[in-house]
């Protein structure tokens, strides 16, 4: 959150004038960096559930800010930095939970075969890239420079007028489609390897694993995923005999191969959509060992939760918000590539045949409206979890000495009745100066992250 180089003085001066000033930075302070959030309206009442007594009362209107304020909980930097950094520590959490255990996960999974595997998309046409030969170093690209790092030119279309647009959007729309059933493959694969019956799988092993979708600059997403094998419990309980981690990485490659999802006809054209060949599979080793070229948990963790808070806006420079008018393509500075597969994706949003995809409403995702981060239910924790206990952490940070509990209370619930409607969002001038000149509080020490492979 940027701070102002000027005080906004007459906005200060009046929420001095209240004398709330002490009790309207604790609320901003509780924000932790929240720099949108969310306002609003409404009381929050606790009542006595066999007396009826009511035990405690919230209105916004009594706070200091005016409304009940909320993170906004956005997971992309360019919209919130504050919010997305604690999206990406609960994420490096999450991994790691998975990894060596932890957060309610056995410390025994840290056994379980497991690999990091990444998943591209196919070609859908020539763009510019940075091509290296022996010992990592660049080559020409084909247009016949040696692009930087930095480059814009890297990821777009070396001809826009060849570059299969139309397939590139919906490859983009069906990529959840197709993981789902590359998991139901993998299930299908590991099974053969070990001489069983799909049916007679689910009692001897489980396949967990915990992924995060990622745009290449040339705007295609693909999907870096933790892939696990554990007992028929899940992390409970040891994998069998036969669950090897080369078992595993074979039929990854296998499942990969075979996976197609079937697409729409496009004006007498047929899409089927597959993974691309270009498929990296690494077996994870524990962060005890240390040989230099070994992957372990800690870097897997680090490199899948740096790029949970990434969407198309960071790799191709495209937008991190929906349009309302294809219109608004005019007035915004992005590159030619961007724009293409904004408008391809707008134009194939406005075909009946295509309603279900919401292609309008996801153009600037460039037709990708799956989750960023997903996991199965036995691979570790939840992003929910790691933001209970962060909150509950937070609250008896505010109340360091809490009252002890009666005998008389223990067993008892409280009936809570609450009522909150949206009133926008953002801080008024004299709010946003405040904020941004305090000091960020610590998070909650579980839920730190290491951004260090």
């Amino acid at each position: 959150m940027p701070a102002r180089t000027t005080p906004p003085i007459t906005h200060l001066a009046a929420l001095a004038s209240l004398g709330t000033m002490p009790a309207l930075l604790r609320q901003l302070r509780g924000l932790g960096g929240c720099g949108q959030p969310i306002r609003l309206d409404g009381h929050r009442t606790e009542i006595h559930p066999t007396t009826g007594q009511i035990l405690s009362e919230l209105h916004a209107t009594d706070l200091p800010a005016g409304h009940f304020l909320v993170r906004c909980n956005n997971r992309r930097t360019t919209r919130c930095a504050a919010c997305a950094e604690t999206y990406r520590r609960d994420t490096y959490q999450l991994i790691t939970a998975g990894l060596r255990g932890g957060k309610g996960t056995p410390e025994q999974v840290a056994a379980h075969p497991r690999v990091l595997a990444t998943f591209t998309a196919p070609s859908f046409g020539p763009v510019h890239n940075r091509p290296t030969g022996e010992g990592g170093t660049a080559r020409p690209c084909r247009c016949g420079t040696r692009h930087p790092d930095d480059a814009p030119a890297l990821g777009t279309a070396l001809n826009s007028e060849t570059y299969d647009y139309e397939s590139a959007v919906l490859w983009n729309a069906h990529a959840g489609a197709l993981w789902r059933r590359f998991s139901i493959y993998l299930r299908r694969e590991i099974a053969k390897r070990a001489g069983l019956t799909q049916r007679a799988f689910r009692h001897h092993a489980r396949v967990s694993f915990a992924k995060v979708a990622e745009y290449q600059k040339r705007g295609a997403v693909h999907f870096h995923s933790v892939i696990r094998l554990d007992g028929p419990a899940g992390s409970n309980t040891p994998p069998p005999t036969w669950a090897t981690t080369d078992l595993l990485t074979d039929a990854i490659q296998a499942a990969t191969t075979k996976t197609t999802t079937p697409g729409p006809t496009i004006d007498g054209r047929p899409h089927t959509f597959t993974f691309g060949k270009q498929l990296d599979i690494r077996p994870i080793r524990s962060a005890d060992l240390d040989g230099g070229t070994e992957l372990t948990e800690r870097a897997v963790a680090a490199y899948i939760a740096k790029y949970s808070t990434k969407g198309a806006e960071t790799a191709t420079g495209t937008l991190d918000r929906p349009l309302k008018f294809l219109a608004e393509l005019a007035q915004l500075d992005i590159n030619d590539h961007a724009r293409r597969m904004i408008r391809t994706a707008w134009t194939l949003g406005g075909r009946r045949d295509l309603e279900d995809l919401r292609l309008r409403a996801w153009a600037h995702m460039l037709g990708f409206r799956g989750h960023f981060s997903t996991k199965t239910r036995h691979y570790s924790t939840t992003l929910g979890a790691l933001r209970t206990a962060r909150a509950e952490w937070q609250r008896l940070q505010a109340q360091p000495n809490p009252p002890e509990p009666t005998s008389t209370a223990t067993d008892e619930t409280t009936l809570v009745l609450s009522h909150w409607t949206f009133a926008g969002t953002g801080f008024t001038p004299g709010e946003s100066w405040l904020a941004a000149t305090i000091h960020r509080e610590p998070t909650h020490p579980e839920a730190e992250g290491d951004n260090q492979p």
